[in-house]
Order: C-alpha cells, then sequence, then structure tokens
C-alpha cells in the first residue's frame, strides 16, 4: 500500500510507542486536515480507535506491516533457574509457601522471604501470611 508522508510518519511515531498509539501529531495537522487523514487510515485499516481509550487511535498490525515495521520476538524462557522455579511456584492456583520457594531452590529463609517481600506491598493476604510464618 502507498502511504503518504503524513500517514508514515505518524505509523512511525505509532510503532515507538509502547501500546502502538497514535500521540503525536504534526504541528501542522490540526482540524479538518487531521480528521481526513485518521479517516483514509480508519478506512484502510491502518488504524483503529484503542480499546480502552476509544478517542485515541492504535496502529494496526496492517499499519505496522506498511512501514515494515517488526516487533521484537519475545525473549526465550530459561528452563530450570532458579527465577523459572520460583515463577512455576508461585504461579500456581495454590501459589507456594517460603517453606516451599527455599525447599526449591536452596536458598535460606532470609534471603528468599527478602525477594519475596516487595511483591507483597499492598496485599494483605500476603502480609498476613509473612506475620503467620514468622511467628511460626
Amino acid at each position: 500500500m502507498k502511504l503518504t508522508d503524513t500517514q508514515r510518519a505518524l505509523l512511525e511515531a505509532a510503532a515507538q510507542h509502547p501500546q502502538k498509539k497514535l500521540i503525536n501529531f504534526p504541528d501542522t495537522l490540526k482540524g479538518g486536515a487531521r480528521i481526513k487523514v485518521l479517516t483514509s487510515m480508519h478506512n484502510a485499516e491502518l488504524i483503529e480507535p484503542s480499546a480502552a481509550e476509544p478517542e485515541v487511535f492504535v496502529a494496526t498490525a496492517t499499519g505496522l506491516q506498511a512501514i515494515g515495521f517488526t516487533s521484537q520476538a519475545p525473549r526465550a524462557k530459561r528452563e530450570g533457574t532458579k527465577q523459572a522455579v520460583l515463577i512455576e511456584l508461585l504461579t500456581r492456583a495454590e501459589g507456594a509457601t517460603l517453606p516451599q520457594m527455599t525447599e526449591a531452590t536452596g536458598w535460606q529463609v532470609h534471603y528468599a522471604d527478602v525477594l519475596v517481600m516487595p511483591t507483597c506491598v499492598g496485599n494483605p493476604a500476603c502480609v498476613a501470611e509473612r506475620v503467620a510464618m514468622k511467628s511460626a
């Protein structure tokens, strides 16, 4: 698809945004001109309204492909690391206790406790379990 310079600039800016939002518009693109460009891009399925913010447009896969943008492949998971073991334990439906984490990793309790502590901030259930474990 042949893009105008303005369409290409908008899509390239959106490609740099984490959510692929069109939020950076040239100063020269105002009022009716902006509406016309956005309408043509929407009709060509280069952009679509954001699900969370309908007044904001995001670049579609078609739009990103039109400028040759390819997303970076996600990093491969490192199996067998202590971090992977902890993530597996903590994402189970029943979660994980501190003794289970220390047994699985070979860490001492005070080390595992410090690593888990920041995730407990603002989570009353987690804090209650920590208090119960310390008093046991």
